[in-house]
């Protein structure tokens, strides 16, 4: 039997990604879509295939059809949406970040639990088969202690060193909603929101390691501009390991890839950092020497998150990327946004949720 899902939002994301993706997948069926406006619910659900289109969340997640919920909704709903979704049975698929604040991460979290539901988060590259055989080389030790490790994930507009939301949004051709620009409604980053995120949940998947210890800098965080188009990040990990991660909208030649360094060699995931499936996997090793290239494919990785949120479902597993993952890529987040305003490194406690 087919699992039945439904999206919350609309957006261009969800437009061009997110909701193709759920009609390719296997054994899925898009029963609604949820829009404040009846008349673009109704298009998108026209559009996607979907059976019925909702202005009302309560009506939506009533629907005893749906299984599962895509929140897709402005970052600062993403915490009530999940409730409302939670506390009626549904299970629950959030976009990234999965929150705004590490309380309101700790309640998503407990909350599912309470209603004995699924909380997974849109970390999308951890279903990228060259992420997913380094993971399993590193965790088997070809690379020996790992001791440094890189991520980048970045765009620009070539010639332009301030952007700000407007112009990000001109020079991109689309519509992002204006909370991108209110740090109220995108959680107080930028930059980070948007693309670091991925790439600290990206490190923690290949190293099976959380992060201890943030210092952060960027050209945000100040009261004259609250949201940074542009972040460094330096972690350390509680494996030993460090880390870099940068990201941002002022560097329009950027590489997005990561390479992680060990004792005895190294692992370069070549152009692999994106939304689509692409690039390579470089392995240099003792014992492993080759290099592996990924055909590109659109919708490939977020057909994979939707197939592999079913499994977990079917066979009351975790999801690949759960509620738990995304509490601590939060807990980074905000540690990253202290130190950012701070000038100091910021210490992360593990969180005991119950």
């Amino acid at each position: 039997m087919a699992i039945g899902w439904a999206i919350v939002s609309t957006g261009r994301h969800v437009d061009d990604w997110v909701a193709p993706a759920i009609v390719g997948a296997v054994d899925t069926q898009l029963v609604a879509v949820y829009s404040r406006d009846q008349g673009r619910a109704e298009a998108f659900a026209r559009k996607h295939g979907a059976q019925v289109a909702y202005t009302s969340l309560e009506a939506l997640v009533a629907d005893a059809r749906v299984e599962a919920v895509f929140i897709a909704s402005p970052n600062f709903l993403h915490a009530p949406h999940t409730t409302i979704a939670a506390q009626a049975g549904k299970h629950v698929l959030v976009e990234k970040p999965m929150a705004i604040g590490v309380d309101e991460a700790v309640e998503m979290v407990r909350t599912c639990r309470t209603q004995g539901v699924k909380l997974g988060v849109g970390f999308h590259m951890r279903h990228h088969p060259g992420h997913q055989e380094a993971r399993r080389l590193i965790g088997e030790g070809v690379l020996g202690t790992i001791t440094l490790v890189q991520a980048q994930m970045g765009s620009g507009i070539r010639g332009r060193t301030e952007l700000p939301v407007e112009v990000f949004r001109e020079a991109r051709s689309g519509q992002r909603s204006v909370w991108w620009g209110q740090p109220e409604g995108v959680g107080g980053a930028w930059a980070m929101m948007a693309m670091g995120v991925h790439c600290v949940d990206l490190l923690r998947f290949l190293l099976g390691q959380d992060v201890v210890e943030v210092a952060a800098m960027t050209d945000g965080q100040t009261q004259a501009h609250p949201l940074e188009r542009l972040a460094t990040l330096c972690l350390r990990f509680n494996g030993g390991t460090i880390g870099t991660v940068c990201c941002g909208f002022k560097i329009p030649d950027t590489k997005n890839d990561a390479t992680l360094y060990g004792s005895h060699g190294r692992i370069v995931l070549g152009d692999s950092v994106r939304l689509a499936l692409q690039g390579s996997l470089e392995i240099v090793s003792d014992t492993v020497n080759t290099t592996m290239t990924y055909q590109q494919e659109q919708l490939a990785l977020y057909r994979r998150q939707i197939e592999a949120f079913n499994h977990a479902i079917r066979y009351d597993e975790e999801p690949s990327a759960s509620g738990l993952d995304g509490l601590h890529v939060v807990q980074t987040t905000s540690a990253m946004i202290e130190s950012a305003s701070t000038g100091r490194a910021v210490k992360i406690a593990p969180l005991a949720v119950e």
